[in-house]
């Protein structure tokens, strides 16, 4: 796959997990759709990693970090909302 046509690819698997965002956000407040919100946003984190930084040819202990770092701010996120809630 030439790197236009993946980037593509990736703007366009971006567009749909924003969507499903606001979709999921739409449907009401409940502690399992936060939970799916929160794992669209850490898969938003990594393809934005894996696609857009290219870091897919990075080595591991990078990639882990930057996949990583959006967990631990997922994490944060929904320990907040459990304790504000």
């Amino acid at each position: 796959m030439s790197a236009s046509r993946f980037l593509l690819v990736c703007w366009a698997a971006l567009a749909t997990l924003s969507v499903c965002t606001v979709v999921l956000a739409q449907m009401g407040v409940t502690w399992l759709l936060s939970v799916a919100i929160l794992l669209v946003a850490v898969g938003k984190a990594w393809l934005i990693a894996d696609g857009f930084m290219e870091m897919r040819h990075a080595p591991r202990l990078w990639r882990r970090l930057m996949v990583s770092w959006a967990l631990v701010l997922a994490v944060v996120v929904g320990l907040t909302l459990v304790s504000v809630g």
